[in-house]
């Protein structure tokens, strides 16, 4: 079975961790300090902790903006279930923002209106990879906290572009773009939040980056541009056999190049359909959006109807640096001749 996931684990990554491992220094250390060095300099953000997981990352995040309880924030429908979850443990209101048809991310119209007196901030979602107009959704002047872990490598000519948020989240679990096994970095994107992160960043090792977890990493953000363009590759040729269904592929910005973190497909016919499909041909498919708001149901249909549809309706094909020739030969076979 050809899976739909594989993180990008080579030899380089393996021997990263095992130095880690020999040295016997697992917990918060020199690999940490490095990987914040190296990803503060490309983001070009002031200041950065090493975190445990994006859910650690999101709420000290949200913590240091020092809302009132019951306040709302503003999230993606299609935002990740943990979001709703640290929300609720801060005693603050998430309020579900609808995506347009066939995007990903929310956008500044649907945003600004759904801005209240109650509203505090707005937590952005890249999902899938995909990069928002973070600019235009923070002119109301609100703190945004935009959530890179999946559009990290997006490229804005040839450098990434810098988040508009005052915080980001760049997370490195199994599935966001830059791996490390696990953890989270959060910047400030001024002194000002620097300091109030500094201020948390004076935290128990317990909640910090393991330097096993950043060595892997590391080595990831070395291999970057080298499996970007591998899958860039293997994206053209999915792209190509898609033109030939009915399905149809999100919009991405035309000033950013999408990383092809995922490879999605907007179907026009039944999941179930092309589930079993995909399945004779032994290749996983899934529906990305399972675990987020409006796929769980917490976002109602009728609030997010957009988002609830595209959660329904959304699948993802296998792409990633480590497929085969003929593995991608399959793939694209197999989209080519989709139900």
């Amino acid at each position: 079975m050809i899976e739909v996931y594989s993180p990008t684990i080579r030899r380089k990554e393996m021997d990263a961790v095992l130095t880690v491992l020999v040295e016997e220094k697992l917990g918060p250390g020199t690999r940490s300090e490095a990987l914040i060095q190296n990803v503060k300099e490309q983001v070009g953000f002031d200041y950065c902790i090493g975190l445990r997981s994006p859910a650690f990352a999101l709420y000290f995040a949200l913590k240091a903006l020092g809302i009132e309880d019951g306040k709302e924030v503003i999230i993606s429908a299609l935002s990740p279930l943990y979001y709703v979850r640290v929300l609720t443990a801060l005693r603050l209101k998430p309020v579900f923002c609808d995506t347009p048809p066939s995007c990903a991310v929310i956008d500044r119209d649907r945003v600004h209106a759904l801005v209240s007196p109650e509203t505090r901030a707005i937590v952005v979602h890249h999902t899938l990879g995909f990069v928002p107009d973070t600019v235009s959704i923070a002119e109301p002047g609100l703190p945004v906290i935009e959530d890179c872990s999946q559009s990290f490598g997006a490229l804005s000519g040839d450098t990434l572009p810098p988040p508009a948020g005052v915080f980001a989240i760049l997370g490195l679990e199994e599935r966001d773009a830059l791996t490390g096994g696990g953890g989270a970095l959060l910047f400030a994107m001024n002194r000002r939040n620097g300091t109030v992160l500094r201020n948390l960043g004076k935290l128990p090792n317990e909640y910090a980056l393991l330097d096993m977890n950043a060595a892997m990493a590391i080595v990831q953000i070395r291999e970057m541009r080298k499996n970007l363009a591998k899958v860039k590759e293997i994206a053209q040729s999915y792209a190509q056999a898609s033109l030939r269904t009915r399905h149809k592929r999100f919009i991405s910005r035309d000033d950013i190049e999408y990383n092809n973190y995922a490879f999605p497909l907007v179907l026009e016919t039944g999941m179930k359909d092309v589930l079993a499909y995909a399945k004779k041909k032994d290749i996983a498919v899934e529906n990305p959006f399972v675990d987020t708001a409006a796929g769980s149901g917490l976002a109602a249909g009728d609030q997010c109807p957009e988002s609830y549809s595209l959660s329904m309706r959304t699948a993802l094909f296998p792409i990633y640096p480590r497929l085969m020739s003929a593995d991608v030969e399959k793939v694209t076979k197999l989209i080519g001749t989709l139900p």
